[in-house]
């Protein structure tokens, strides 16, 4: 078991694609830590995670630690790669160095955090972990399209893109306002439920939310059968009280 360190791991939520959108005290950090690390879906790809926060950067001082991370539904096989970048992790805390892992949105929110999470808990108990907190693209979406989560006494579901048909259907029949998260892959089959169920006109489409690329959907049977992109969602309100 390592020994017990100052140093510490910060798990630093970024946002979802708006530098603007960090908090002061993440920001911060992420200019005085010496090592970032940073999520990436492939060897060969750029970090989305680090595009947002390279401007706070300075390489000449700070690590930039790339960590793959594979994106699939099905995670049997990946354990691997989890243990390889815990294990980058914990030899730059046994020098004394800070660690900021940086995540988009909330470090506590399907992050891809949450694989290192749960090593460093069971492997690695004497490293702090600090979590800080950070706007979720659940709530910048929501601001981005003028659509409410929740008001009052109404209930808000959140499912990942790993749904059911029937699960959809009791979501989207007991709660008012239901965020189906990363729905790229499933669009085509989460609208054929939402056109059954009469909601068809109350979903809004939002992919890449802060970013550049950002866009808002209300019309959904436009997007059917196109493909569309990893980082997208889609929010399904009841109550209509938005103006498209």
């Amino acid at each position: 078991m390592p020994a017990i360190t100052s140093a510490r791991i910060y798990a630093v939520g970024i946002g979802p694609g708006d530098p603007d959108l960090l908090t002061r005290k993440a920001e911060r950090i992420i200019r005085q830590v010496p090592v970032i690390c940073c999520p990436t879906g492939a060897a060969e790809a750029s970090s989305y995670a680090l595009s947002i926060v390279e401007q706070f950067i300075d390489r000449s001082r700070q690590e930039v630690l790339v960590q793959v991370f594979p994106m699939r539904m099905d995670q049997e096989g990946l354990d691997a790669y989890w243990e390889k970048a815990a294990e980058e992790v914990a030899a730059r805390i046994a020098r004394g160095q800070d660690v900021a892992f940086i995540t988009i949105g909330d470090p506590f929110l399907y992050s891809t955090f949450l694989y290192l999470y749960r090593i460093f808990i069971a492997k690695y108990p004497g490293i702090p972990v600090e979590i800080v907190p950070g706007v979720t693209s659940i709530g910048a979406a929501a601001a981005a399209s003028g659509v409410p989560l929740g008001m009052g006494s109404e209930r808000i579901a959140i499912l990942p893109a790993a749904y059911e048909d029937e699960e959809l259907r009791r979501t989207l029949k007991d709660f008012d306002t239901v965020v189906l998260m990363k729905v790229s892959r499933v669009f085509d089959r989460l609208y054929a439920v939402l056109k059954e169920l009469g909601l068809a006109d109350r979903g809004v489409f939002i992919r890449r939310v802060g970013s550049s690329a950002e866009e808002v959907v209300f019309d959904l049977a436009s997007l059917v059968g196109k493909e569309l992109d990893y980082l997208s969602m889609v929010i399904v309100r009841k109550t209509v009280i938005h103006a498209q």
